[in-house]
């Protein structure tokens, strides 16, 4: 589910994560990973990622958050005990057949640890080479469901869609007997999103409508006047594209904004300035935003990144680079004891306390609930809510390979 405003919504791509302080679980970086292999050699760890391609921007907040990371999880050193972590990097511009390749590419030079997927898309199609070839995999930016429970070498280092979707139902409380409606385009998008807000709030009791524009819409008066017939108790918006602005602008003028509880997720900063005038009046669901929490895995991601001011994907590299140096300490070169190790850990991350749960490895992580205040690109973000892991935590599933 992916909630996104102009670019990404909340099912499937692409609102977290992590840092682990160097005292928590069994070790320390600085001592012998105990898997075996040889104690002197690096550690090669693959990084396929989105340096280019249409998600560029949320690829580039990710490997920024993983350098700091790293440097936060072996406490300087780039090393778990005497063995250097070495870092290969390759950009798959958000195409799963380029990801494909690389990701052979690196296990065939003897990589056992594959990291990045921006895009849910490459997170798919990566999943099950690591399966076939027992490397260990850690998707990152991609949202979909689907990368839960895809197979026991598959784990993820940001949040689901679900997650996203049960931040969206916590603006309403107890949703029995609630009506909820789901703006959106059509198309498979649209579609992703209604069926995600059916399963997970309608679920829960409520009653779930929607309302549907053409892709190619750009006058949004009749929609905002289905909207406000409705009268719902909250409307949710998926949108991505360049009529972000229009629309925004004519829920506001047509007093939709004002007559109910509006949610859409919260994307990367850049985004902010297409809500106009109608931000400070829309209720976001969050992955993260700088200051949403004040851990000590944050303060020390926001001395690392460039501009001091993390956004919505710091977390998620983060998190990778503190589940890659757990891997190595518990596991060395063995990546059945790489697996073991990861499964049930928990850590302190950007966002606060994170936990792997061993049954299918969906990431546990705190969620927020965010307002905007100021206008245009001076919006700033302040968290109205913090929901815990255990609040936003998905079914269990069953682990398919």
């Amino acid at each position: 589910m992916t909630v996104r405003t102009t670019r990404r919504v909340f099912l499937s791509a692409a609102t977290m994560m992590a840092a682990a302080l160097a005292a928590t679980a069994c070790g320390s970086p600085q001592d012998t990973a105990s898997g075996g292999g040889d104690g002197a050699a690096p550690v090669k760890v693959g990084l396929v990622y989105s340096q280019s391609g249409a998600l560029a921007s949320y690829g580039k907040q990710y490997i920024e958050g993983f350098r700091a990371g790293l440097d936060f999880a072996t406490r300087g050193t780039g090393k778990v005990g005497d063995r250097a972590i070495e870092v290969t990097e390759v950009d798959d511009a958000g195409d799963p057949a380029k990801a494909v390749s690389a990701a052979k590419d690196l296990i065939g030079k003897g990589t056992k640890i594959i990291a990045g997927s921006t895009s849910s898309g490459v997170a798919l199609q990566v999943a099950p080479i690591a399966a076939q070839n027992k490397v260990l995999f850690i998707s990152g930016p991609a949202a979909t469901d689907a990368v839960t429970g895809a197979n026991r070498y598959t784990f993820r280092s940001g949040r689901q869609s679900y997650q996203d979707v049960v931040t969206a139902k916590s603006f309403i409380g107890d949703p029995t007997g609630k009506k909820v409606v789901v703006f959106a385009q059509d198309g498979a998008f649209g579609d992703a999103n209604e069926a995600a807000v059916k399963a997970v709030i309608g679920g829960a009791g409520a009653t779930v409508s929607s309302v549907r524009a053409p892709a190619s819409a750009t006058e949004f008066t009749p929609f905002a006047s289905q909207i406000r017939s409705a009268k719902p108790d909250l409307l949710f918006v998926a949108w991505a594209g360049t009529t972000a602005p229009a629309m925004w602008q004519t829920l506001d003028q047509q007093g939709v904004l004002s007559s109910t509880t509006v949610v859409t997720g919260l994307d990367i900063r850049a985004s902010w300035p297409t809500f106009g005038a109608a931000g400070t009046k829309i209720s976001f669901l969050s992955h993260w935003f700088d200051g949403a929490a004040d851990t000590e895995a944050a303060k020390a991601a926001k001395a690392k990144v460039p501009g001091g001011t993390l956004d919505l994907f710091h977390p998620d590299g983060f998190a990778a680079a503190q589940m890659v140096v757990r891997a190595v300490e518990q596991g060395g070169d063995d990546v059945d004891k790489m697996i073991k190790g990861l499964e049930g850990w928990s850590f302190e991350g950007v966002k606060g306390t994170m936990t792997i749960r061993a049954e299918d490895h969906a990431l546990l992580q705190p969620m927020f609930q965010a307002k905007l205040t100021g206008s245009g690109s001076a919006y700033t973000a302040t968290a109205q809510k913090s929901l815990t892991g255990d609040e936003t935590a998905p079914p269990v599933g069953q682990m398919k390979g």
